[in-house]
């Protein structure tokens, strides 16, 4: 039998408008966002619906819209019957939505969680003195050499390993300019800051990484029901404890993507669904293993595919 695996999106699959065509038809939505608005007390659905897309973007707004977001469309796939999947994973932030649909994280608790991780990682670094960029088209090893190279006494790391040639750098701003004209000069395909508010999975996020331990520490984790490949370790954790220590050093260590797929892989899944906005995991995937199938429900007509390819495998 095929195995099956759902990953949900991280920060950058936010847009203004997402999830529309699912509010009407599916009540799941309305309830989510009901709950989570209710949380950090403002109205999240008004915000992912109307903007502005710079409070969107903003990481404290970010996280709980995005948790919020995965969650909702987790829930459609369980009123709809939708196959339980052998294995979870998420993308950096989308960990955590997948703890959350593994019965691990309290909804509700879970979104004032990420909604703090947000602000934590805020106040660790002031917006003008860090940055992120995505280098595309130099392996692994010359886009680590070129931060080594850049770094002048200041970070700058790789930080996010997305697919092979596609890996994001996290530092100082200075740093960052750098090793992006270090990387054109060696060849890279792009080389391009991001339109992100901290520079997440770096060094600089020591402090918010020590704020979100003393958090979860107060944070009632439970079992998965379901295995969840965490970011840092690539491995499947169990124990509460294991979870938590995870989840805190996640922050200011890299998103080892490609070795999570590559990891899924190697347990007999051939098929993943990311639930959640957008098609970005869904992209990096099809660049990691083309043998992969990938189906995106971020849309109802998405849903209707995933729900009917995965009731015809056997399963």
């Amino acid at each position: 039998m095929n195995k099956l695996a759902f990953v949900f999106p991280g920060q950058g699959s936010q847009t203004i408008g997402m999830l529309a065509d699912f509010y009407e038809p599916y009540p799941q939505v309305r309830e989510t966002f009901d709950q989570a608005s209710a949380a950090v007390r403002y109205d999240l659905w008004k915000l992912v619906q109307e903007g502005p897309e710079e409070k969107l973007n903003r990481t404290d707004y970010t996280q709980p819209a995005m948790l919020a977001a995965g969650v909702a469309v987790w829930r459609i796939w369980c009123a709809a019957e939708g196959r339980s999947p052998d294995f979870m994973a998420g993308h950096s932030l989308g960990e955590y939505t997948a703890l959350v649909c593994a019965g691990a994280l309290e909804f509700v608790s879970a979104i004032g969680l990420v909604a703090d991780r947000g602000r934590y990682m805020l106040e660790a670094v002031s917006e003008p003195e860090g940055a992120m960029a995505a280098i595309l088209g130099l392996p692994d090893d010359v886009v680590k050499s070129i931060c080594e190279q850049s770094s002048e006494g200041q970070i700058v790391e790789a930080v996010n390993f997305n697919a092979p040639g596609q890996v994001v750098i996290a530092g100082h701003t200075d740093a960052i300019h750098r090793a992006v004209s270090k990387a054109k000069e060696m060849g890279a395909k792009r080389a391009v800051f991001l339109p992100v508010s901290v520079p997440s999975h770096c060094q600089l996020m020591g402090p918010a990484a020590k704020q979100l331990r003393q958090r979860l520490s107060e944070y009632m984790i439970e079992t998965p029901s379901i295995p969840v490949v965490n970011n840092v370790d690539v491995t499947v954790n169990e124990d509460p404890h294991t979870i938590c220590d995870a989840l805190a050093r996640q922050v200011n260590h890299p998103v080892r993507w490609v070795e999570t797929i590559t990891w899924l892989k190697s347990q007999g899944v051939d098929v993943l669904i990311e639930c959640g906005p957008g098609k970005v995991l869904t992209g990096l995937i099809r660049r990691i293993d083309k043998s992969m199938t990938v189906l995106p429900i971020s849309d109802p007509a998405g849903l209707e595919k995933a729900l009917n390819i995965t009731a015809g495998d056997g399963s």
